[in-house]
């Protein structure tokens, strides 16, 4: 399909660079800033262009991979009747695009994308349309990109968009301040990094539930002061141990063990 890509950030870099290796034709990059627009299209053997007014009108599918602030208010600055226009967000109705086309969808890529990290990872695309008709369409486009790919609308997207939330982003979170901590503390934090594997490998194969560890869950409460005590210098981490060891003990019943 002949492609302009509306974007030029972290998920317009990635999916674009998907499309092109699909075989699709991108022809135009259309960006705020022409730095980026132009080493995408430098990228991608296509035009660039700043200026609403320049968008090439002769694309069969167009792609907002913009801020969900930029596509409440895409319909502002964009008239395309009649083409094909989706977008890339997980937290943003459909509708957003109605201002643009009423032949509009969703093409939302359940993953976190980063243009610097290669090669690009397994990408689930959740796909919508306001017409049925497109609907085929935006979903044969989608499996060029993805061997998953599954219809779901505003309700889904949004509950989904909130569990990759709670798995990646909180996650990497507790990534990042345990990297802080061991830092500071002078120890490897290389050395946590086959325990994240695993824990992330085993949840492919079991229920996340029935996979939990540590002093919570076995109601360990030595360890656990033991852990708060070295957290003495570290307030907010300390704040979530806390938080975390509560909320595990109160969903798995757990009783702290009387130490002997």
């Amino acid at each position: 399909m002949k492609v302009v890509m509306i974007g030029s950030g972290n998920v317009a870099t990635v999916l674009g660079g998907k499309m092109v290796a699909a075989g699709h034709d991108m022809l135009q990059v259309v960006a705020r800033s022409p730095e980026p627009a132009a080493r995408l299209a430098g990228e991608w053997g296509c035009g660039y262009t700043t200026r609403w007014e320049e968008i090439d009108p002769a694309a069969d599918i167009y792609i907002a991979a913009i801020s969900d602030r930029g596509l409440e208010g895409l319909g502002d600055v964009l008239s395309l009747p009649g083409r094909l226009v989706v977008h890339t967000a997980g937290a943003v109705a459909l509708s957003a695009l109605l201002p643009v086309s009423a032949h509009c969808g969703v093409l939302y890529p359940l993953q976190s994308l980063k243009a610097a990290v290669r090669p690009y990872p397994e990408i689930p695309l959740l796909v919508d349309a306001h017409r049925p008709e497109d609907l085929p369409v935006i979903e044969t486009f989608a499996a060029t990109l993805s061997r998953q790919v599954q219809r779901a609308g505003d309700s889904d997207r949004l509950k989904l968009h909130l569990g990759a939330v709670l798995v990646n982003n909180f996650t990497n979170f507790l990534y990042t301040l345990a990297d802080d901590f061991c830092g500071k503390e002078g120890i490897d934090f290389s050395l946590l990094q086959p325990l994240i594997r695993e824990t992330a490998g085993r949840i492919s194969h079991f229920a996340p539930r029935d996979m939990q560890t540590g002093p919570a869950v076995r109601g360990d409460g030595t360890t656990s002061e033991r852990h708060l005590k070295l957290l003495s210098n570290y307030k907010d981490i300390k704040e979530l141990y806390s938080l975390f060891t509560i909320k595990i003990e109160e969903y798995y019943g757990v009783k702290e063990i009387p130490a002997s």
